[in-house]
């Protein structure tokens, strides 16, 4: 496997990471078709990254799509259990607008899925192999968490009407208090709330930071149990991947379809999230399941704005050889070279874009 990694781009290794990871947990490797009829993301549009979808007609008539998304999909294909836990992963390439070039692209996308009686560990688990996803790609990175239902909760106990709550979704999303402000203004809720409201929105940071300022500030106005799941997950979790966690109120996804808690990851150097995720039973009951859910995705597209390293090396060590070199003496030398876990690339002249840490030419230095 060594060997062959020295062909894979960039992606393809954090794909492979990704797969070890995940199967390390028990997750199982979840395939699919290609196709699924467009009727699936019609209705569910509002769930999917980007709804310009790819469609056909196939031989019997049907519309069909190009697969823009794979939860949808494995929510409609796979056989439910409720009372059991069924975990899932995926590396499927799905076909829809890249965020990076705005265009249509085959994109691969890794993830996981985890259904059927839903705990406190499995949330745990998830939120530690969201994580550990991002540290596969670069040490500096963060997962930004919240609960969408303490803002439900909060929308309750404020009186926000129905039809205003997606409005107030999108502003907390875009940590817009003026027009927040505004819009409480118009519903008519009181300063103390509206201002509790923005408090929501702008406090940001570690768990430890963060869940006591709320807990003291929500205690008194509305049930404060995802507060208190919350610091219970946090004290629970893998110690490893603690200091990336953050919470952020700011981070929302459609309560249409998400509820509890939601996450998205970030890298250093990429202006967008790579990864996003979270629980929706919403979803599942709209699917006519009855099974809870929790799962996340990893958008490798958002990879290729990334700025690697210049520490990083396509090649460890490139050897230099010739016609005249001792072929048995050259074939004992790479092979020792793998045995100590180092990678080689043997070539007679020096490959063009290719970066090496370690230059040896083989007949004045070895042989």
């Amino acid at each position: 496997m060594q060997n062959n990694e020295l062909f894979l781009s960039f992606n393809e290794k954090v794909m492979f990471s990704l797969r070890s990871l995940y199967s390390s947990y028990g997750y199982s490797q979840y395939k699919m078709s290609r196709f699924e009829e467009y009727d699936l993301y019609a209705r569910n549009k509002d769930f999917l990254i980007s709804d310009s979808v790819i469609t056909f007609t196939d031989t019997s008539g049907k519309l069909m799509a190009l697969k823009p998304d794979v939860t949808l999909s494995i929510i409609k294909n796979i056989k439910e259990e409720p009372e059991t836990l069924q975990k899932v992963f995926y590396n499927e390439n799905v076909y829809r607008v890249s965020k990076g070039s705005h265009t249509y692209k085959e994109i691969m996308q890794a993830g996981l899925e985890c259904f059927g009686d839903i705990d406190s560990y499995n949330i745990c688990e998830v939120i530690t192999l969201a994580a550990k996803s991002l540290k596969s790609i670069s040490d500096s990175c963060v997962l930004d968490i919240s609960h969408l239902g303490l803002l439900e909760n909060v929308f309750e106990s404020f009186s926000v009407p129905d039809f205003a709550r997606s409005e107030l979704i999108k502003l907390i999303g875009e940590k817009n208090t003026h027009e927040l402000e505004r819009l409480c203004e118009k519903l008519e809720i009181d300063s103390k709330s509206t201002q509790t409201l923005k408090l929501l929105v702008s406090t940001a940071g570690s768990p430890e930071e963060v869940l006591p300022i709320l807990e003291k500030e929500l205690a008194d106005k509305t049930d404060i149990t995802p507060i208190i799941r919350l610091k219970n997950i946090f004290d629970a979790i893998e110690e490893s991947v603690k200091p990336m966690l953050r919470i952020d109120f700011s981070v929302v996804n459609d309560i249409k379809y998400y509820n509890g808690i939601v996450f998205k990851g970030f890298i250093e150097g990429i202006p967008a999230s790579v990864l996003s995720g979270g629980q929706y039973d919403k979803l599942m009951q709209k699917m006519n399941r009855r099974s809870g859910a929790i799962g996340f995705a990893v958008y490798l597209d958002m990879l290729e704005r990334f700025n690697i390293s210049s520490n990083e090396y396509d090649i460890e060590n490139l050897l230099i050889y010739s016609e005249n070199s001792d072929l048995s003496k050259l074939n004992r030398y790479v092979k020792n070279l793998l045995k100590e876990g180092q990678t080689v690339l043997a070539c007679k002249q020096i490959p063009q874009n290719t970066k090496y840490r370690r230059l040896i030419n083989f007949d004045t230095e070895v042989g």
